[in-house]
């Protein structure tokens, strides 16, 4: 059986560092007697999350450039020296057959390296628009694995392979969990159920949002299952009085919170969008505007232009809200349509798309 040595590098938030786990989960099930190594960024999620799978991981002194004048982008250039040094004292001692990279501002010094030595290198970019890093090594990397179409704009075309985004695979057969996840959430079957997603550390104005409207669901007959996010448990706690609403830091059965939905309002991360493709429910996407180039919002709209989501700016909330959900949730065929139209869009097999292309770069 053969083995191999693989770097990984990618962190500073979920979206980067859950796809490298999915990789190297995969990669570890074609070829168990390989070696695996993460590199992320010193003081970053990564750190935790990545021996929380399993896997060792080194750290590099790398942040990104802050979009104002601050004392952290004079120390940049010392950052990426000392990192681009730890970078090639990493590849020389591991001798990796293949590197790596989901995004994250560690990747870049790391696959830089491992491109100019020669060992081959991949990519995988999750967003419709992409970051900075990944964008600067598409010129030196062998292979750009992509979820969405259209990609040449930024990137060398003969490099793209269309493979997706990777998803958890307890996803892939969510209508036959319809009971268990209704009794794991004691829901009443005879009433719609909405799922609130905001991501792992919340969403102030989507918790804001919810919170004024819990009336108005109410009045609709709909119960509701909120994941308000770690930073927020303690302000929005209290409405777990309420009948039919019940509020949760973390969903750690998303499976079954997505078997229970009828209607899922969400932020529109990449993996996010990625997933709920898969989930194949209604959806209205209230991208985070606060996230680099606004790319929540581009994700968001690669669904909704194909008419497999509807899409809600936070300036609209107020005037539009209601009004948008009201007709989604008296129309069936509106319903049904966003589902069908937004399975179409996933792309269900991924990871082992992207096991594929880079098993072909350690046979070359």
């Amino acid at each position: 059986m053969k083995s191999y040595k693989i770097i990984l590098s990618g962190g500073g938030t979920g979206g980067h560092i859950y796809p490298a786990i999915a990789i190297a989960n995969e990669l570890k099930a074609r070829f168990p007697k390989s070696e695996f190594l993460f590199v992320g960024a010193n003081d970053k999620m990564e750190m935790q999350k990545v021996p929380q799978a399993g896997y060792p991981i080194k750290g590099l002194w790398i942040a990104g450039i802050q979009r104002r004048l601050t004392f952290k982008n004079v120390l940049f250039p010392l950052k990426l020296v000392v990192s681009m040094i730890k970078s090639l004292a990493i590849v020389n001692t591991f001798k990796p057959n293949v590197v790596i990279g989901t995004g994250g501002f560690a990747s870049g010094p790391l696959l830089q390296v491992a491109a100019m030595k020669g060992v081959p290198t991949l990519i995988q970019e999750q967003n419709s628009f992409p970051g900075i890093t990944n964008k600067l090594l598409s010129k030196k990397v062998n292979k750009i694995c992509v979820a969405y179409e259209g990609l040449e704009r930024f990137f060398p075309k003969e490099k793209l392979i269309l493979t997706g985004n990777p998803v958890r695979q307890d996803l892939l057969d969510l209508d036959q969990k319809l009971a268990e996840a209704q009794a794991f959430f004691k829901l009443d079957p005879n009433k719609k159920t909405l799922l609130v997603l905001g991501g792992s550390l919340g969403a102030r104005r989507m918790n804001q949002l919810i919170e004024s409207e819990l009336d108005f669901f109410n009045g609709l007959g709909i119960q509701t299952i909120w994941q308000c996010g770690k930073l927020y448990f303690d302000d929005y706690n209290q409405f777990n009085t309420y009948q039919d609403v019940q509020v949760h830091t973390f969903l750690n059965r998303m499976d079954l919170a997505y078997a229970a939905a009828d209607i899922i309002i969400s932020r529109a991360g990449a993996s996010s969008v990625s997933e709920l493709c898969v989930v194949g429910k209604p959806v209205i996407f209230i991208p985070s505007p606060n996230v680099s180039e606004d790319h929540q919002t581009k994700n968001a709209l690669a669904v909704s232009e194909k008419n497999a989501a509807l899409i809600l700016s936070e300036k609209d909330l107020e005037s539009s809200f209601e009004t948008q959900f009201s007709t989604l949730i008296a129309s069936e065929s509106q319903q049904l349509e966003l589902s069908t139209n937004i399975k179409k869009l996933a792309l269900k097999q991924a990871t082992q798309t992207i096991a594929d292309e880079i098993e072909k770069l350690l046979n070359k």
